[in-house]
């Protein structure tokens, strides 16, 4: 009886908790999603901006540059939410079009500033950065033979097992050959990575691109980029919703 009392105690416990988390994680959803509305209302221009190598700290030097606009990153199915998803359902005239372009590592800026401000910083923030894993090479590198100075005698060890030559001579790092990191067009494994960041190569760059706009006076949507992908996924959905409509006759 003890036992089965415990275990009770057990599961009410679970329930909830997983109540609370839940109930937690809608009421994010129902703030961001009237944040995001409030930005519809207040400000003059949306943009759909799409990331390439995304990295936090490059982020939050778009977000510094940018306190004067909002801008808006993750979650899109809820931003698509707060949109709308059609004609329908959408908050402002034409703004659903944006929400067909929320997908994969994109963001939402609302601004201001004029098309013409925005498209000219964006052209011109891009940084480069380390490659990671399953990036592509974008040129050759090739390690010469010989004394690696910058490399104290600790790090022989973890040199040797990326896969480089190495010894220690008269306590130097030595490279032994000459060695391949990499070929241009080649996807990075994470030793490659690893080694080319030890070298200070740097192969990624961290770029903004205007994927759309939407004008909150005149509901003018205008696309900037086409992304092959987005007519694959746009089919997929409203495959999806005619088999749900079906269903829903059956």
């Amino acid at each position: 009886m003890a036992d089965g009392a415990a275990i009770a105690a057990v599961r009410r416990l679970v329930h909830v908790s997983l109540t609370k988390t839940a109930k937690k994680g809608l009421e994010v959803k129902q703030n961001l999603i009237e944040e995001l509305r409030k930005c519809v209302d207040t400000y003059k221009y949306l943009f759909v901006l799409s990331v390439e190598n995304m990295r936090n700290n490059k982020l939050k030097d778009v977000r510094n540059a940018w306190k004067h606009s909002r801008l808006f990153f993750g979650k899109n199915k809820v931003m698509i939410l707060a949109l709308g998803k059609g004609p329908c359902d959408e908050y402002k005239d034409n703004v659903h079009l944006l929400g067909k372009c929320l997908r994969g590592e994109v963001g939402l800026l609302c601004t201001s500033r004029t098309k013409e401000e925005v498209t000219e910083w964006f052209d011109q923030f891009k940084e480069t950065d380390f490659a990671r894993a399953g990036n592509k090479a974008t040129y050759d590198v090739v390690i010469d033979a010989g004394p690696l100075e910058q490399f104290t005698h600790s790090m022989e060890p973890q040199l040797r097992q990326l896969g480089l030559p190495t010894a220690l001579k008269k306590g130097v790092v030595t490279l032994l050959s000459d060695y391949e990191v990499c070929k241009e067009g080649d996807t990075l494994t994470p030793e490659q990575a690893r080694v080319l960041k030890l070298f200070g190569y740097e192969m990624a760059e961290f770029k903004v691109t205007i994927k759309a706009m939407w004008a909150a006076e005149t509901g003018e949507f205008q696309k900037f980029t086409e992304d092959k992908n987005d007519d694959v996924e746009e089919m997929m959905e409203d495959n999806a919703e005619e088999e749900n409509a079906e269903q829903e006759e059956d």
